[in-house]
């Protein structure tokens, strides 16, 4: 290495580096719990009340004295009424007497221990069970699920449909939430023709600016498309100014790396304060992150696969510390790898690969060609296969480690 060729920063240097940086907005809003879906809760929620409030059956069946209960052969009970859910028994299982009993009705006073409908034989107002029951069977406790006053969710947590019933199962109509991030982007380059334009020579159609505003619109924010800006001094930083009083973070795509325009860096400079990395990672090694005003900014790689590799591993944790949530890494798996992987050692590479079942094994294959610039790519796979920086090429049969799409959001 020589000064004019720095060494690259680990992705888990930048990472670090960048949450770090870091500070979640604080905005929150009032909103009834369905508005509130897949927002992010903003206080603690305790329970007001036990869940269930009171002794329930579990089952569809009769509600007995576990003193009646035979310890062999059978006995001989006497049908009382019916507890129903939502409409209880008002009176008291009294010795050898038993009640007809739904599920999630009211435990009757005197009884303790719920009998299955299956397990009975029923003649006239009398029932006939025999022996092998224990005492509290099919029974549902005070509080079982959530004690009063526990707390049930953390600040953070992504309020999705389980939540919103846990909520509603407390009586809870209204929660503090964040307010919804706001993202802005926009790109650069005299060469990019938007979609319905025709293309003429040495014009390629802006794809970037679609993929970026896919990947925000699956984390629910606010999103201000500013369209392709023209490679002019004057356009760039207007451009980067509206981004800024419009968002929380803003996104470009190219013209950070080393020999691109000189003005961009120049205005990225005027306006904020950004750093220019190289990041050890492949794709997706050139990356600008900082501030422009009161904004974040991320400068995300030209190429296409780059630019989405780039978001998935490094702005992605850090949109979700912005956001309010507790950054976590997505899931991972290891599995057997089907095809040999081209790799030389010196950076963490992000693979394309598709997962899928060979047998009852879930297994992983290659996409095939693994260009930066090939879009395709990420459309046909269904994962990463990440490869650590130190590893070589990979023989056909070995293990990997693969993060399936589905565990980024």
């Amino acid at each position: 290495m020589t000064p004019s060729h720095p060494p690259l920063m680990s992705l888990e240097q930048a990472l670090e580096q960048i949450l770090d940086s870091i500070n979640p907005i604080k905005d929150v809003e009032t909103r009834g719990i369905m508005d509130a879906f897949g927002r992010i809760l903003a206080e603690p929620i305790h329970s007001p009340l036990n869940v269930p409030p009171y002794q329930n059956s579990a089952m569809d069946g009769y509600a007995v004295r576990s003193a009646d209960l035979p310890a062999s052969g059978n006995t001989t009970l006497e049908l009382i009424g019916t507890s129903w859910a939502g409409t209880p028994f008002a009176g008291e299982v009294g010795e050898k007497q038993c009640l007809r009993i739904m599920t999630g009705a009211k435990m009757p006073a005197g009884a303790d221990t719920v009998i299955m409908q299956e397990d009975v034989q029923k003649t006239d107002q009398q029932i006939t069970i025999g022996d092998g029951h224990k005492a509290g069977q099919h029974v549902r406790h005070i509080g079982e699920d959530i004690r009063e006053g526990a707390q049930v969710l953390q600040p953070g947590k992504i309020l999705k449909a389980a939540e919103l019933g846990l909520l509603a199962s407390l009586g809870i109509a209204e929660v503090q939430v964040r307010r919804p991030l706001k993202a802005a982007f926009f790109s650069t380059g005299d060469e990019l023709r938007a979609v319905g334009e025709a293309l003429e020579e040495g014009q390629i159609y802006d794809s970037n600016r679609y993929t970026i505003f896919g990947m925000l619109k699956g984390l629910g924010v606010e999103i201000h498309d500013l369209g392709v800006i023209r490679d002019q001094r004057e356009e760039v930083e207007a451009a980067f100014s509206r981004a800024a009083e419009l968002a929380d973070i803003v996104f470009t795509s190219g013209g950070v790396s080393v020999g691109d325009a000189d003005f961009v860096q120049q205005t990225l400079e005027k306006l904020g304060t950004v750093n220019l990395w190289k990041i050890a990672m492949k794709p997706g090694k050139p990356l600008a992150f900082g501030r422009i005003d009161d904004a974040y900014f991320f400068g995300l790689p030209g190429n296409p696969v780059s630019a989405m590799v780039t978001f998935y591993q490094v702005a992605l944790p850090a949109l979700h510390k912005l956001m309010g949530q507790t950054p976590h890494p997505p899931l991972q798996l290891k599995l057997r790898c089907l095809d040999s992987l081209k790799k030389r050692p010196g950076r963490t590479d992000f693979q394309r690969g598709i997962l899928d079942y060979e047998g009852n094994e879930l297994v992983v294959r290659s996409v095939g060609a693994q260009g930066s610039h090939i879009l395709s790519s990420m459309s046909r796979a269904n994962c990463f296969i990440i490869l650590p920086a130190e590893q070589g090429t990979v023989k056909a049969g070995s293990k990997v480690e693969v993060q399936p799409f589905s565990s980024l959001m």
